[in-house]
């Protein structure tokens, strides 16, 4: 006959194990439903800055660093090697365009100088006995032209007389043949005279002007010749403040050496090294401003110079209005250059953050302000307070602005009470 089987119970231990599973899953269920995904950090809410995203005027600029100058700085470089022979005005002293500063000597210059003019004075001389013997065949061409006409005229004269006399047959026909061949005799020598006296003219004409031009170019040769002794004396091109070296009396100077500069001081100029990013986009005329003294000075871009050395090109600012009565030359200046025209942008406050996200990214704060989230970004261009928001972001938003090196790798930033 059938037994009844009896169901057995499940034991304590196996019925606490179902439920420690059932409350492992139901965990890690609310981990993924009922919190944040991705990696999350706790921290301080007093360790970060939080910057709030606005709208507003922005304006791109980029500040540079320059050296205040003299507006104008002339060089003085010695034209002619020499010795230096007595010095007119120290460094530091004011001088006035034309006055003497220095005086070289140079014996051998000296000699090739005086062999130069020997040289051109002779050359001189001979285009003036080149002219002369032009002038001179001119005039015996002349004079054997009026000799020939004189003769050709005596010869037409006697030839009508014969004309006359023969047809009165009171001279005989040989008479009057030689007295016909006479005339046509004078009248081809004129004519061969005349061609070669106008063909000698008009030749002599421009052997003249050549003669001319050869000798005023020889002329010229000879001031240029002599100013070379000039170059030993070296002048002030301007009126300014000089700064030489160290001249003294014996001093051997080479050809080319920069002795000295010349500052003109009626007016200053900034010149400051901007990096080569920028070159496409600064050009005279764009406009900067710096503090000094506790008032602020405007500039504008007065030149650029497009070599690059450094990593860096060179601009020259001058002022717009006055100048800082206390301003002096080598005094640095932090110029902040405008780059572009104004206009309304979304504004992120500049901050450490950037280091680390190139831009990219950001966290944002939520409502309550108990978390932030990682969010995509997209930034333009900036200045030295703000960045310009291209997308990602709104008006009124907060955004951790600080450095991001303790926590770029998470996602959330959970804040302690």
């Amino acid at each position: 006959m059938d037994k009844k089987i009896e169901k057995k119970k499940a034991s304590p231990i196996r019925i606490a194990g179902y439920i420690l599973i059932a409350g492992i899953i139901l965990f890690a269920l609310y981990n993924y439903f009922g919190t944040d995904r991705g990696s999350s950090v706790v921290v301080d809410r007093e360790r970060a800055m939080v910057s709030e995203v606005t709208e507003g005027v922005f304006q791109e600029f980029v500040d540079v660093s320059g050296t205040v100058q003299p507006i104008e700085t002339t060089y003085l470089d010695a034209v002619e090697g020499g010795v230096v022979q007595q010095v007119f005005a120290e460094s530091g002293e004011i001088v006035e365009a034309g006055d003497t500063i220095v005086v070289l000597t140079n014996s051998s210059l000296q000699l090739s100088v005086l062999q130069q003019e020997a040289g051109i004075y002779d050359q001189i001389n001979n285009v003036r006995n080149s002219r002369l013997n032009l002038e001179q065949n001119h005039l015996n061409l002349q004079k054997e032209l009026s000799d020939s006409k004189t003769r050709l005229e005596l010869a037409k004269s006697a030839h009508q007389r014969d004309s006359v006399l023969f047809t009165r047959e009171l001279i005989s026909l040989q008479e009057y043949e030689e007295s016909e061949l006479e005339h046509a005799f004078q009248k081809s020598r004129f004519d061969l005279n005349y061609e070669s006296f106008r063909r000698d003219s008009v030749q002599m004409d421009q052997q003249l002007s050549q003669l001319n031009q050869s000798e005023q170019r020889m002329w010229r040769s000879l001031d240029g010749v002599q100013q070379i002794l000039d170059n030993l004396i070296v002048t002030a091109p301007i009126s300014g403040q000089l700064s030489t070296m160290e001249l003294d009396p014996g001093l051997s100077i080479q050809q080319g050496e920069r002795i000295g500069q010349i500052d003109q001081l009626d007016g200053f100029k900034v010149r400051a090294g901007i990096d080569e990013f920028y070159l496409a986009r600064v050009a005279p005329g764009q406009s900067g401003s710096f503090e000094f003294a506790d008032d602020t000075y405007n500039v504008v871009v007065e030149r650029v110079y497009p070599v690059i050395q450094d990593g860096q090109f060179q601009v020259d600012f001058q002022f717009v209005e006055e100048i800082p009565q206390t301003l002096r030359r080598g005094q640095s200046v932090r110029i902040r250059l405008e780059l572009g025209d104004s206009g309304m942008a979304l504004l992120l406050p500049r901050g450490a953050f950037f280091q680390q996200t190139g831009g990219n990214w950001v966290f944002v704060m939520n409502e309550d302000e108990s978390r932030a989230v990682k969010n995509a970004v997209r930034l333009g261009r900036s200045n030295r307070d703000f960045f310009e928001v291209i997308e990602g972001l709104e008006a009124g938003q907060n955004v951790i602005t600080s450095s991001y090196d303790a926590f770029q790798q998470a996602d959330i930033l959970i804040f302690e009470d």
